[in-house]
């Protein structure tokens, strides 16, 4: 299946990162998110910050690419735990009036979104440096059904054609009436109005997943069939040194965080 799409993360560069084998850096990757989210020690947070963004560095990468993704997800993480500096702890720090600054508190925090930033990095990078297909395709050589990644292909490029009908159909509403950002108070007309959006983007999305399978259908497609085999290029020893090297920083990681929860 031949895809290819320009809303794709996917940027273009001459990194290191960017050759990389998909394989071995889809499984390089995993293990290094999997190592972060195991940090319960505030003290290794600044390595692992650091780590982050020598990796990202490397990447040639724009700056901005990473701060225009992580506005959003920040704003909502920022909510989430916004207030456990002044609720969770014992040892306060600061305080005025009624607000209390505690310790434990600002200490969970900085662990939470250190850990959150470095994690999202790296889930980015990957996207960033290899194609969604490759990617896709690299599962699929490490043992993904093959159903599982036809569907997680069609979600991906079919979520785009989702965001494209919600937008015309926004636009469609807008120029009826329907002024959103006008209105300060939340009526039984505006949310009726939402709910008839999102059940006529799901009726429409429904209808063009029947339309999409049966397409597929018509044209011989099956699950069951198996890809035919495609010849492994030759791997130069440089990539197999490259996952050495992150699967041993992710094990070292794993191991100070043992190390310093003992101390």
């Amino acid at each position: 299946m031949s895809l290819s799409w320009n809303k794709e993360i996917y940027t273009p560069q001459n990194s290191w990162l960017h050759a990389w084998e998909p394989r071995f850096k889809l499984l390089g990757f995993s293990a290094l998110i999997l190592a972060f989210a195991m940090v319960r020690q505030w003290q290794l947070l600044p390595f692992i910050v650091l780590l982050t963004a020598v990796l990202y560095r490397t990447s040639q990468l724009p700056l901005d690419f990473l701060t225009r993704r992580l506005r959003y997800p920040g704003l909502i993480l920022l909510g989430l735990v916004g207030l456990l500096p002044f609720i969770s702890g014992q040892t306060v720090i600061w305080q005025w009036g009624l607000l209390t600054l505690r310790q434990e508190g600002c200490l969970a925090v900085g662990l939470i979104a250190g850990r959150f930033f470095s994690i999202t990095t790296l889930g980015l990078l990957l996207l960033a440096t290899t194609p969604f297909v490759v990617l896709v395709r690299s599962l699929r050589s490490l043992g993904l059904p093959v159903l599982i990644a036809d569907m997680t292909l069609l979600s991906y490029r079919y979520l785009f054609d989702i965001g494209d009908n919600f937008n015309t159909m926004r636009t469609a509403m807008r120029l009826r009436g329907f002024q959103h950002h006008a209105k300060r108070l939340i009526t039984l007309s505006w949310l009726n109005q939402l709910a008839s959006l999102a059940g006529s983007l799901l009726i429409r999305s429904y209808e063009q997943s029947e339309r999409v399978y049966q397409a597929m259908r018509l044209r011989g497609y099956s699950p069951h069939t198996r890809p035919p085999k495609t010849q492994s290029a030759a791997l130069s020893s440089w990539h197999g040194f490259a996952l050495g090297s992150v699967l041993l920083m992710a094990v070292g990681v794993i191991a100070a965080d043992f190390v310093v929860s003992r101390v």
